[in-house]
Order: C-alpha cells, then sequence, then structure tokens
C-alpha cells in the first residue's frame, strides 16, 4: 500500500532529490520548497532514508488539517488515534516548524500537540506522559504554515547528514548532504578522475566516492528511527540493507590536497574509517603547486570564504585559484562554491553556471568553469561547448537570484532552524485525582525554562557535523561484521562484493 511521504533537502537541492527519488522509484515526485513530496510503499520509505545522499529526513504524515489557533491545532490532534503509533511504555518527541501570523511561538504549538496526545492516553488508559531527555522512541514532526498544517512521523531520528563515517573534522566542516549534493549537480558519475584541492576533512571526497560506487549512504548509520516503530519490518530491511547488486567498481580515482596537515591527516582518517581508501588519496599540497593531471578530471571545491575560517590574504587565495585553473586545468571542468562577490571576481574566469546554494544560513553560489587552452572563438570552432543549451536555459531564470541581492544577506533564524523545538515524554502511571502531582503539563512545569537548557536542546537539520567518535569497537569493525551492532542481522555487507572484504578501517 502506498502513502504520502516528504523528504527534506537544503534550499536550492530539491531538483537533485527529486531526481534521486525518480530513479529510485518513487511516484508523484513534486518538488516543493526545502523538500520533495512522493508516494510509496514501506520498502520505499526504508530505501529513502538508506539510499539517498541529498535528503535531510523522511517524513510520513499522518493527517493534514487547517488550524488557525492552538485550540484548532489541540483538537485536531486529538482525533487521531495514537494508540497506533506510540506504545505504552515508549517516548516521543515533537518538532515544531511554523511559519505564521497566528503562530508566533513555536513552543507554544509543541505544548499543545503534547498536552493533545497525553490527554488522549490519560483518558483511555490512566497514564499520562512525563518529560524526559532520552532519545525517543517516536518522533513528531508538526508543520505550520500559515493555516495549513500538517503532522508527520519522523523515519530517520538523526539527520541523514550525519552518515556515520566522519571520526574528526576540521573548522567549518562541509555537511555531507550539501556536498553530494554539489556533486550530483556536476553530473559527476565517477567517469573520470575527481579532484578537490582544497580539501579539508575529505567530505567531498568521501561523498564523491560513495557517489562513484553507488554505495548507499545509509551504510554507516547505526540506526534509523523507523526501527522503533511498532510495524518495522525487520526481514524487508534486512534485505535492503544487504543489497549490493547496484554498486560498482569505479576505474578511475579520487585525489584531495590541502595544505594544512592537520586537515590532511583528519581527511585520511574519515577516508579510512569510510573503507574508502582504495579510491581516495589524500595528500599535503598548496594549491599555488598544482600540476595540470595527466587524464582528464573534474575539480569540485569549497574553498574558504573568510566568514568561519580566517584566511590572511583571502582576495590572494582566489586570484591564486583562477590562476591555476586557466594555466593548469586547460580542456577540464572546475565547479567552486563560494560566498562572496568580491571573492568570485578575483578568479577573473567566466562560469558558464551560476547555482544558488544556501551552506547553513549563508546564501553562496556553486559556479561552473569550462577551462579551455586558447582563445573562446577557437575553442567553440573545434567543438567545444562553455555553457549547454540546459545551462543557457538555467542563467535565464532571473528570479533564481534575488533583485539587489547581496551575498552576505542571511536566512531568518526562523529560516535557518527547521527543528525547532524538541520534547521528550515517557509514559508511567497517572496518580488518583486530588493529589499533588496531578498538576498538567504546560504550567510550573516549563515556566522560567530557556532555550539553551537541558530540557529545550534544539537541533538543526542544517548544522554542521562535529567530530563524533562511536565507541572503540566502531574503529575496528568489518562492514561483515556485526557493523551495526545487530547480532541477527543477516548475509551482512562484509561480502566479496562489497570491497573484496573491505575493512572499516582499511588494512595498512
Amino acid at each position: 500500500m502506498e502513502f504520502e511521504l516528504i523528504a527534506k533537502t537544503f534550499m536550492g537541492l530539491e531538483p537533485v532529490l527529486a531526481q534521486e527519488l525518480t530513479q529510485l522509484g518513487a511516484n508523484n515526485v513534486q518538488i516543493g520548497r526545502r523538500m520533495v513530496s512522493f508516494t510509496g510503499d514501506k520498502e520505499m520509505m526504508y530505501r529513502a532514508n538508506f539510499q539517498l545522499h541529498t535528503a535531510i529526513r523522511i517524513l510520513k504524515p499522518i493527517k493534514h488539517f487547517k488550524a488557525s489557533s492552538a485550540e484548532d491545532v489541540y483538537t485536531e490532534v486529538q482525533k487521531i488515534d495514537w494508540s497506533q503509533y506510540i506504545l505504552e511504555g515508549k517516548t516521543f518527541s515533537v518538532d515544531t516548524v511554523v511559519y505564521s501570523d497566528d503562530f508566533r511561538n513555536s513552543r507554544f504549538v509543541t505544548y499543545k500537540v503534547k498536552d493533545a496526545i497525553v490527554d488522549q492516553f490519560r483518558e483511555k488508559t490512566g497514564k499520562r506522559p512525563n518529560i524526559s531527555v532520552a532519545n525517543p522512541d517516536i518522533r513528531l514532526h508538526i508543520h505550520i504554515a500559515n493555516d495549513d498544517a500538517t503532522i508527520a512521523l519522523d523515519s530517520s531520528g538523526e539527520s541523514l547528514h550525519r552518515r556515520g563515517y566522519r571520526q574528526e573534522s576540521v573548522e567549518a566542516p562541509l555537511n555531507e548532504v550539501l556536498a553530494a549534493g554539489m556533486i550530483l549537480m556536476t553530473g559527476w558519475k565517477g567517469d573520470c578522475d575527481f579532484i578537490d584541492p582544497m580539501c579539508g576533512s575529505g567530505t567531498i571526497l568521501i561523498e564523491a566516492a560513495l557517489i562513484a560506487r553507488n554505495i548507499s549512504p545509509g551504510v554507516f548509520r547505526k540506526e534509523f528511527a523507523f526501527e522503533k516503530w511498532p510495524d518495522f519490518d525487520q526481514n524487508l530491511f534486512d534485505e535492503i540493507y544487504n543489497d549490493d547488486s547496484q554498486e560498482r567498481e569505479f576505474p578511475y580515482h579520487i585525489y584531495g590536497y590541502d595544505i594544512d596537515m592537520k586537515a590532511v591527516n583528519t581527511a585520511r582518517l574519515n577516508v579510512k574509517a569510510a573503507g574508502l581508501s582504495k579510491e581516495i588519496t589524500v595528500e599535503q599540497q598548496d594549491f599555488k603547486n598544482f600540476k595540470k593531471p595527466e587524464q582528464k578530471s573534474i575539480i569540485v571545491t569549497n574553498p574558504p570564504y573568510g566568514e568561519r575560517i580566517s584566511t590572511p590574504n583571502l582576495l590572494g587565495t582566489y586570484r591564486m585559484i583562477g590562476e591555476r585553473l586557466k594555466n593548469a586545468f586547460g580542456g577540464n571542468e572546475a565547479w567552486i562554491l563560494s560566498y562572496r562577490e568580491e571573492c568570485f571576481e578575483q578568479i577573473g574566469l567566466k562560469p558558464s553556471l551560476k547555482i544558488p546554494l544556501y551552506n547553513g544560513s549563508l546564501e553562496c553560489e556553486f559556479r561552473k568553469y569550462v577551462l579551455f587552452d586558447g582563445k573562446m572563438k577557437d575553442f567553440r570552432s573545434e567543438g567545444g561547448i562553455v555553457k549547454t543549451d540546459e545551462e543557457k536555459r538555467e542563467m535565464a531564470q532571473k528570479h533564481r537570484f534575488k533583485k539587489n541581492r547581496e551575498f552576505k544577506q542571511r536566512l531568518e533564524e526562523e529560516e535557518s532552524n527547521e527543528e525547532g523545538d524538541i520534547r521528550s515524554f515517557k509514559f508511567h502511571s497517572f496518580p488518583a485525582p486530588g493529589t499533588r502531582s496531578q498538576r498538567r503539563f504546560g504550567d510550573d512545569d516549563f515556566k522560567g525554562r530557556r532555550r539553551g537548557g537541558d530540557d529545550f536542546k534544539s537541533r538543526r537539520d542544517d548544522d554542521d557535523h562535529k567530530g563524533r567518535r562511536r565507541g572503540d569497537d566502531f574503529k575496528n569493525r568489518r562492514r561483515g561484521d556485526d557493523f551495526r551492532g545487530r547480532s541477527d542481522r543477516g548475509n551482512r555487507r562484509g561480502s566479496d562484493k562489497f570491497g573484496k572484504n573491505r575493512r572499516f578501517e582499511d588494512e595498512d
């Protein structure tokens, strides 16, 4: 049975995500604002979480309704039979995103949703939830735009950009979903060598290798939220997890360089943790010493902007980038993500395509440069193409860029923080009427609390992933040796098909 699903992503990546979903076999794919809606069955929902490179999370709507007041929200949420989704003794959380003049405080909406669910269980079972900061079993998401409200189950849990391969990080790392989206925008699918001359912690390199090998990014994750749902199909997900039939060999190579040896070591560690040392080589090298590659190649890179990373002589760095591209990368394509117009101007090359993209709250541009030797006239006379018909159509769409657009313009806080507030609740016995502990939530329980407190820790989908270790046993696991901590996992990914028993930490 098919049902409605929503895949969330970053602004600018919606068409890329829609294409991924279409290739995955999703039906009724429709592009929205920072989201793509589609329909599919349970298998499609599992695959979307496991296989999509450019989705932040996958939501399964429960109910759409109109709401112009908090009481409307309470009434509509109460109409849902929550016993289908939240079993007794389980925890749940509520994430709220609001774009409405009628609801100026997302926390108040969160309380109303919570109250409606709590009251329903109290009336039916005599038990009520209590606040808990523990990892919830069921995650709910409510979105209100004007008076249109949708409440949905979050099937992903932790943001899907947190792949699980990052062991350490450098300052201001690029988000994994954004990196994958950039690569897919170039049209590169592993058909030539790939270079990132300013690779930092190696995110672009690793995402490129996953795309080239057609490896599902979900293979590194410990769990997904849908695994805690009452109707979770273990056998179906095991089948998806262990299916490596679509993975392919990569006959070319991926090269990463950075001037900072600490970044080089960090990138090497992350590449090794992802089991991709065969596909990726990382070396210390200043971009100014970059030499023309022997084979046809593509460059995709994210140089410093001077915002989160302090860079001496920032404009000089971009002049050097332009000089190296012009003199050492002829016959190839380069794609650069950056933030400041004055930086792009220093490159001194005319881009064939400009794509607006948000890197966190920064409104950036992803620009394509077609490099060639000699004059433009001679290049075209020999059949060279600087700008395809599709790129001409895209560049003609003036609305893609804001009028009087400034590069230092930022998203509003509510735009950049989609996650909103999160609350967790745990069931416990409801006391007899008249006792002191009968007090409802939303009264004194929440007075005086601030968003930054322990009970109001907010998450952001587009936060850069901080370097995290997943325990000592993570580093030495094989993909096939209970990689996800499951003793019952069947024919796991340690088969010869997957990198020939490649270790999660490659053999030296």
